[in-house]
């Protein structure tokens, strides 16, 4: 540190780079032992970067970079479209429905890249922007079963009515992307999911992370 810099700035970035840098999130008293400083300042760091959404802290306290980092830079969710659009019309096309990519917004699962199938008769109506809680829907629970079993091997979450009625979804988790809770997903206007659509949107939502690390 030198005269001229912000030591309440610099644990703050310190803080935003070790969260960056965990896909499970960090402790209050974690962050208080890699800083070196006690968990007062830590809680004081977190409630700040929590008011400008760069951190959020789950129901079991612990601490992950929150979405407004992407806000920082009104190109990033464009950029995270674009990555992931060609996973997605792979998808879409191949199942003949509509294929998403999911990201956590703190409580809420949030649409941030839609691709509708072109060769079907009908489909689900699905646009980016969308908003759910995490617990409904196959895009958040898939979110939820990863931070539950986030060393384990790739599922997938299947789900019928929950966010329209006689629509079934699919999702998987993106695994890998430091700093990012996310799934990919279908959605279908059928009373079952098929039994192959599960392992192909594990594939790509694979194709998704790989395209974001």
């Amino acid at each position: 540190m030198t005269a001229e810099t912000s030591q309440t700035l610099d644990r703050g970035l310190k803080v935003l780079k070790l969260l960056a840098d965990t896909d499970h999130g960090l402790t209050v008293t974690e962050l208080s032992n890699k800083l070196g400083v006690n968990r007062t300042v830590v809680y004081r760091l977190l409630a700040t970067l929590e008011q400008h959404a760069l951190v959020r802290r789950d129901l079991g306290g612990r601490a992950r970079v929150g979405l407004g980092v992407l806000r920082l830079g009104r190109q990033v969710h464009p950029l995270v479209r674009e990555a992931a659009l060609p996973a997605l019309r792979s998808l879409a096309e191949d199942i003949g429905a509509t294929a998403h990519l999911t990201l956590v917004d703190g409580s809420e699962a949030l649409a941030v890249a839609v691709v509708e199938p072109t060769w079907t008769d009908y489909h689900v109506a699905y646009r980016a922007g969308f908003r759910h809680p995490l617990e409904r829907g196959a895009a958040g629970k898939a979110i939820l079963s990863a931070r539950q079993k986030p060393s384990g091997e790739p599922g997938y979450t299947l789900t019928h009515g929950e966010l329209e009625a006689g629509a079934s979804g699919a999702a998987a988790p993106l695994l890998g992307v430091t700093g990012v809770e996310g799934s990919v997903g279908v959605v279908m206007l059928a009373d079952a999911v098929p039994e192959r659509v599960g392992p192909r949107v594990v594939d790509a939502a694979r194709e998704v992370a790989e395209a974001l690390r």
